[in-house]
């Protein structure tokens, strides 16, 4: 019985997996408007997995600290998009911050400043630092670029895996995450590097270019560190809430959130890195 239950999460796994992979390439493909609706899609879903996790919500309906949040995001990705300012996408983060204050203030005592505190939190989080992906996709050569947010993530998950396996003696955070180890994190860090390195070698090669190779070995080895932070930190928040998934929409991986736990960290980490390296090695 119990393996049946495994076989077919397993099932469910491989087949999520293989869609969300064929979803990212259909997206991030032609990038624009595609890569921008499909990601405010997530940022929504996301954040709301994030307010319904840490009690932002009390019942079935959306309240209106959320109500504010998804009318922020829906600015904040229109501005992203059409006006490419960073100046007014910090605007709209803070003017969400005053207008959930005056939710807090004009409806006291409705609302906990816990709760308002918990749905900025759940704006930064998800719909923010995922929107770098748009970002690394709209810089020059970032069709290719784009690519490292999921190298420093999901590669440097594989091998963590592997490493672990074979390696792992030493637990990395034994109350949070019992099974990952420190050899397994650095198998993740020295795999995501190395993977980094070769596929700048062959954007060098194919772009006719010298300046990839060690760029894309740091962002994947950094990005791997700060992938393991974001998908312990998603761990954190859950148990801290004693919930087992952010919600059910991905059948074998559970919510938005604990699909994409690691990316939402590494889409800022890899845009920062990369405008920083390319500018000191131009």
């Amino acid at each position: 019985m119990a393996s049946n239950i495994l076989g077919k999460i397993s099932k469910e796994r491989t087949i999520s997996a293989v869609i969300l992979v064929i979803a990212a390439f259909a997206s991030i493909l032609p990038g624009g408007i595609i890569l921008a609706v499909v990601l405010y899609g997530i940022s929504m879903v996301g954040f709301l997995e994030l307010t319904r996790a840490c009690g932002v919500r009390k019942d079935q309906k959306p309240n209106t600290l959320e109500i504010v949040g998804l009318a922020a995001i829906t600015c904040y990705y229109l501005v992203t998009y059409f006006v490419q300012d960073a100046s007014y996408a910090v605007m709209v983060i803070l003017l969400a911050m005053i207008a959930m204050m005056s939710v807090y203030v004009f409806g006291f005592p409705k609302y906990h400043a816990d709760q308002v505190m918990d749905a900025y939190f759940a704006l930064i989080y998800a719909p923010v630092m995922l929107s770098f992906v748009l970002l690394t996709r709209q810089l020059d050569d970032g069709i290719y670029l784009v690519w490292m947010i999921f190298i420093s993530s999901w590669i440097s998950d594989t091998f963590a895996y592997l490493a672990g396996v074979m390696l792992g003696r030493h637990k990395l955070a034994p109350v949070l995450s019992p099974k990952k180890s420190v050899e397994g994190s650095v198998g993740g860090i020295v795999g995501a590097a190395l993977f980094g390195a070769l596929f700048g070698a062959y954007l060098d090669s194919t772009l006719g270019q010298e300046q990839y190779v060690m760029i894309l070995a740091v962002v994947g080895g950094v990005g791997s560190v700060i992938s393991q932070v974001g998908d312990l930190a998603a761990s954190a928040v859950k148990r801290n809430h004693e919930i087992k998934d952010y919600g059910n929409l991905i059948p074998g991986h559970g919510g938005i959130m604990d699909r994409f736990d690691s990316v939402i960290f590494t889409a800022p980490i890899t845009y920062f890195l990369i405008t920083i390296l390319m500018n000191g090695h131009g």
